[in-house]
């Protein structure tokens, strides 16, 4: 089982440490085993948050043990490592260890020397104060987050889901991460100039929500073609009065929302069949295959070849793989 060390030091952000946590601590395999292992992990008996004292079950020795190590923020930015934690975090990355930060724990990840030469994120009131302080990192305040493979940053806390869902789709498929985004109330898509692997999960509005049989329906119709004025007449409503009230109440229009539900609906295909791109394109909706790799670009960031070639190998496997002794 894939082992997450989420280290607490004094003066961690709260939010910060309970987003990795919370949304690792919920993903769930196909079968119903936990996806992940979650420790949290500290050098000192009692941490001090600033709002309250908590006890870490575990010490440094988890980060070791670790296959992710997770950097909250903390209050104050400018707080550096202790250099023998630093050099446990290096350690742990020269074997193999993924590490990634959370908000301005991008601060804690740039001072161990291992994103220097890389581009990174961190909450975008910090970057021009990272930059400073750490002129080998490429940092760019415009992305929710960045990953370079072994070493991932995030921007505000908020954004931590966001990255979160994403390293749980690398490592166990788009299902998987769909289910995590679902139990963690994901909002819907948010709009951005970034250019990652987000993780396109739809999950439903609120229970209760007027749009909420209208977005199941749209789910459920995804493939058909549906003009603005077909979802307005099933809706009962106006093309205007349902643009207004999908902006309020989704932050979208229905139209893109749409888009959003093929390509989610693209995603999981590329992953576990191996239909052809046309196939795939004329099941999800899409006029032809030029428009779905068009959108399928715009919303995910990569051809959906591309996505399938680094998507397909990892959900195959995490589908297949067996339960580790002592872990039902």
């Amino acid at each position: 089982m894939h082992t997450v060390a989420v280290l607490a030091l004094d003066q961690v952000i709260p939010f910060d440490l309970s987003v990795p946590i919370d949304t690792f601590g919920r993903a769930r395999l196909p079968d119903g085993r936990p996806a992940y292992r979650v420790r949290v992990c500290a050098e000192a008996d009692e941490v001090d948050t600033g709002a309250f004292t908590m006890r870490a079950p575990y010490g440094l020795d988890a980060l070791a043990e670790a296959d992710t190590v997770i950097l909250p923020g903390l209050a104050d930015p400018t707080i550096e490592l202790p250099p023998h934690i630093a050099e446990l975090l290096r350690t742990a990355a020269a074997n193999g260890t993924r590490v990634a930060s959370v908000c301005v724990g991008a601060f804690l990840l740039a001072g161990t020397g291992l994103l220097d030469g890389l581009r990174a994120t961190t909450h975008w009131l910090a970057a021009d104060r990272l930059a400073a302080a750490h002129p080998a990192v490429e940092v760019d305040p415009n992305v929710l987050y960045v990953d370079n493979g072994q070493f991932l940053t995030s921007a505000g806390a908020a954004a931590a889901l966001d990255m979160c869902l994403h390293m749980i789709r690398t490592d166990h498929g788009s299902a998987v991460a769909a289910d995590a985004a679902r139990l963690s109330v994901m909002p819907l898509e948010r709009e951005g100039g970034q250019a990652q692997f987000i993780v396109h999960a739809q999950p439903p509005a609120p229970a209760g929500a007027a749009l909420e049989p209208l977005l199941r329906w749209l789910e459920e119709n995804a493939e058909r073609e549906l003009t603005l004025e077909d979802i307005a007449t099933h809706a009962g409503l106006s093309t205007r009065t349902l643009n207004r009230r999908f902006r309020e109440q989704t932050g979208t229009t229905p139209l893109q929302w749409l888009h959003r539900a093929r390509v989610r609906h693209a995603q999981y295909l590329l992953e576990t069949t191996p239909y052809p791109v046309e196939r795939i394109a004329a099941q999800t909706g899409f006029g032809s295959p030029t428009a779905f790799r068009d959108r399928f670009r715009r919303v995910v960031g990569t051809s959906p070849q591309a996505y399938r070639r680094a998507f397909r190998a990892s959900a195959s496997a995490s589908a297949s793989a067996p339960a580790p002794a002592g872990h039902g």
